[in-house]
């Protein structure tokens, strides 16, 4: 009979071991790198960073992956065509198998930077499967149920099970101006295994986050919610933060993007909120608007560590800070 040390079976916890669905917030610098590992050992990859750096982005997604176990990426979903987001799919796409690639469609943005993004998209896509999806469309990953809340600019149009609600605070909630972007343009997606819920609505910006939850919350509330573009305060509007009520926010901001000290605000004073976790230090906010240096994953420019939500079917769940260590369990509710 084996047994397993401390360490060892730490290491097992933060990397999928068991029955545990595992969320691995991945550091690109300001960008969004998210693996989701299932206990059926399926994979989806939201968003794959930057391009460049020497493969930086796409090196880490794969350290992250490898350590899980797999040996592809069954399903990569791009929230939309921007630099951050898309620009290391080609890199990634050439150094580990992807299966299948999920998007909302062609780039509604043009010109030069766009086009090139396009060209580089599309040559990845050229080596697996590609899936289209709208609002309401469930992306088929094995061992949870993964339902597009929003998708080049519309929304689903019936709320999902424990959605549907009147939202009260949309009375009050007030609109910026039109964005014609990409960020927009969002795919994002509401993730259920078994009781726990989290929300990844990408860069979607204030207006459509608006839009989703008015007048009635069609989302209904989440366990974790990923804090939308990075924390920057052209997203996260308490209409939409406050009506989900997660019990924790993960920012995946850079050292010096998002992190917005209006937008932490926000999100610090959403009802029900236990605890705020940083993928970096935001030096914008300085320490009034950072969360404990326990609960950041990289208070330097460039160092790589991520975050991971291990999550049972039964609503409970734990965040480990991969640079230090800590972790935090959080109850089923």
């Amino acid at each position: 009979m084996k047994f397993l040390f401390p360490a060892m079976l730490a290491a097992a916890s933060l990397w999928g071991a068991g029955k545990t669905l595992d969320i691995h917030f991945v550091d690109v610098e300001g960008g969004q790198a998210t693996l989701i590992v299932t206990p059926r050992g399926e994979s989806l990859l939201v968003d794959a960073g930057w391009p460049g750096f020497d493969g930086r982005d796409a090196k880490r997604i794969i350290e992250v992956a490898k350590k899980a176990g797999l040996k592809r990426i069954d399903y990569l979903a791009i929230t939309h065509y921007h630099r951050d987001h898309v620009g290391g799919v080609e890199q990634l796409a050439d150094m580990f198998p992807v299966g299948t690639f999920v998007d909302h469609g062609p780039n509604t943005e043009t010109g030069k930077a766009a086009d090139e993004l396009a060209q580089s998209y599309g040559k990845a896509v050229a080596k697996g499967k590609h899936l289209v999806v709208k609002p309401g469309d469930k992306i088929p990953l094995k061992g949870a149920d993964v339902r597009v809340v929003v998708a080049r600019g519309e929304q689903i149009a019936k709320p999902l099970a424990g959605g549907g609600a009147p939202n009260p605070l949309c009375a009050s909630a007030e609109k910026k101006a039109a964005d014609p972007t990409e960020n927009a343009r969002s795919l994002g997606f509401v993730l259920q295994f078994g009781k726990f819920r989290f929300i990844d609505l990408g860069d979607l910006t204030w207006n459509k986050e608006v839009e989703l939850v008015c007048p009635e919350n069609r989302v209904g509330k989440v366990d974790v919610y990923l804090t939308t573009h990075h924390g920057m305060d052209a997203s996260g509007p308490a209409t939409i933060v406050h009506a989900l009520q997660p019990r924790v926010a993960i920012m995946n901001n850079g050292h010096r993007k998002g992190g917005a000290p209006p937008a932490w605000k926000v999100i610090k004073a959403s009802p029900g909120l236990e605890d705020m976790w940083q993928v970096d230090f935001a030096i914008g906010g300085g320490k009034e608007t950072n969360v404990d240096e326990s609960m950041i994953a990289n208070l330097e420019d460039k160092t790589g560590h991520g975050l991971t939500v291990s999550a049972q079917a039964t609503g409970a769940f734990t965040v480990t800070n991969q640079r230090n260590g800590k972790s935090k369990s959080y109850a089923a509710r």
